[in-house]
């Protein structure tokens, strides 16, 4: 049996790169997903449309997607889109927080109104949903699932994107303390650490062969990844299979966590 099967799935920013991947990847495992946007209508139901299809085999005519449009880093939109899915599905099993926007700026030239919008999508926004879904599993006494999207700059510093990094180190937090804070009411809070993954937010150096072949250069498997092998992380984070699994990051990065330039063991003299 499909190890979703059944479950209902609300995804923030679901209409690309790995929201998309994730929104096609629990439908095939038999879960209903609501697609959340923002903006590019079009786009969201395209992949509304791949989701469908996706699940087609393994939910047959009793599968359910949803469009639902929110900015997450609203309160008021936030409890509305939950409404909305809470009317559509019942109940809701698994959340997962994947909007993220970044901005590029050195720190001293930083515009504080695009400090605040990346903090209020990436961070806010993330509270904002988590709370409203552990809202409704206390109410129903049942169990729950938080997946995060967060990146290897939990950890790694990124010079010129520092409210991404903040984001995403405050983010890691956040996991660890809400998965603390519920763990004895069966609700399970994690996150996955991407790399350098194709998807259009990485656009920039994916399509220029010099900036590829850089990027690729600090990476121990020597490639970026894909957006489907990271939709498979998220599945099976929010599924039984890692029931006994909580508060953890799970990068998956290709080895960029592991100080790949120590490949060469430089500081040893040996």
């Amino acid at each position: 049996m499909p190890r979703l099967s059944g479950k209902n799935v609300l995804i923030t920013g679901a209409s690309s790169g790995i929201g998309e991947a994730i929104a096609i990847r629990f439908a095939a495992e038999g879960a209903n997903v609501a697609i959340n946007y923002n903006s590019g209508a079009d786009r969201a139901e395209a992949v509304k449309k791949k989701a469908a299809e996706a699940g087609a085999i393994v939910r047959g005519s009793g599968g359910k997607d949803l469009l639902v449009k929110a900015n997450v880093a609203d309160e008021s939109e936030v409890k509305a889109m939950f409404k909305e899915v809470l009317e559509a599905f019942g109940t809701l099993d698994i959340l997962i927080n994947n909007s993220g926007i970044q901005k590029p700026a050195a720190s001293d030239e930083l515009e504080m109104a695009d400090f605040d919008r990346v903090i209020g999508v990436n961070l806010r926004g993330s509270f904002l949903c988590s709370r409203e879904a552990i809202k409704h599993w206390l109410s129903r006494k049942a169990k729950g699932s938080i997946v995060n999207n967060s990146s290897v700059h939990e950890i790694i510093p990124k010079p010129k994107y520092v409210p991404y990094s903040i984001s995403k180190g405050g983010m890691e937090n956040m996991t660890k303390t809400l998965a603390l804070e519920y763990a004895d009411r069966n609700i399970r809070v994690n996150a996955v650490g991407p790399g350098a993954i194709v998807t259009p937010i990485n656009n920039a150096w994916i399509n220029d062969e010099k900036a590829r072949a850089e990027v690729c250069s600090h990476i121990p498997m020597g490639r970026p990844g894909e957006a489907d092998e990271i939709a498979g992380v998220f599945a099976f984070l929010a599924s039984d299979e890692a029931s006994y699994i909580t508060g953890q990051t799970l990068f998956a990065c290709g080895g960029l966590t592991l100080y790949p330039e120590f490949r060469v063991a430089w500081s040893s003299g040996e």
